[in-house]
């Protein structure tokens, strides 16, 4: 589904991204991991537009993809950022149908709308609430849901347990595994390597803007050198 080949990306000196190959089979989860300041999110930004490439190749179900973010929307592909970056005056309701801003088929945004108030039912409960007054957890609940409502074939999750309590990180991976559940592939950043190791089909390992490691994410979870640099003490 998601080809990239020969990846750079620079911000102004700096060589963010150094000749990155990934490949995202349809119907995957794909986590990518690594430490702060590896290349993830640039990784992501890059496959949605949001930050120029300067070398090497993106192709989305076999064609290049455009340089422009609503049309990569448009073909598939939604990105749930980093940070959340709610619309914090705007209700969880419009929020949400934010995220479908592209589409004209009501029925099927009313549709998708259900489904995302069925995956988290917290958000029904806030559904006339200003997101801004929203806990962090529901925030990140929110700007799933948003991703979401474009009706993605592939959603790109950018350190979705970034800040929260662990018993949100369960949750919140929990829901990844729905998602998939629901005919999404996902490509997923995350700095908590097990959690994103362990409900993945495939890792890499990013570092210094290099993919120094991929495989099998069971194997890479029992890796020695995965293991000592990325996992330290496992926890469930």
């Amino acid at each position: 589904m998601l080809k990239i080949r020969d990846l750079n990306v620079h911000y102004g000196g700096i060589h963010a991204l150094r000749g990155v190959d990934i490949d995202v089979e349809e119907g995957q989860i794909v986590s990518i991991i690594g430490s702060n300041g590896a290349g993830k999110s640039t990784l992501l930004n890059a496959i949605s537009a949001v930050v120029k490439t300067s070398g090497g190749t993106i192709e989305f179900k076999g064609k290049p993809i455009p340089k422009s973010v609503n049309k990569i929307v448009g073909l598939g592909i939604s990105q749930v950022p980093e940070g959340r970056l709610v619309f914090a005056n705007l209700s969880v309701k419009d929020n949400l149908l934010m995220g479908a801003y592209l589409r004209r088929d009501k029925a099927l945004i009313k549709r998708d709308l259900e489904n995302v108030y069925r995956l988290f039912p917290r958000l029904y409960e806030r559904i006339d609430q200003m997101a801004g007054t929203l806990s962090g957890g529901e925030q990140q609940m929110l700007a799933m849901g948003r991703g979401l409502m474009s009706d993605p074939d592939i959603i790109l999750l950018d350190e979705p347990s970034l800040g929260l309590a662990p018993l949100l990180v369960k949750t919140i991976f929990e829901i990844i595994e729905d998602i998939k559940k629901m005919n999404k592939t996902i490509l997923l950043v995350e700095q908590n390597a097990f959690k994103a190791l362990s409900i993945a089909d495939v890792g890499y390992v990013l570092e210094q803007g290099k993919i120094i490691k991929k495989g099998d994410a069971k194997e890479l979870i029992a890796d020695p050198v995965i293991q000592e640099a990325y996992l330290g003490k496992r926890k469930s």
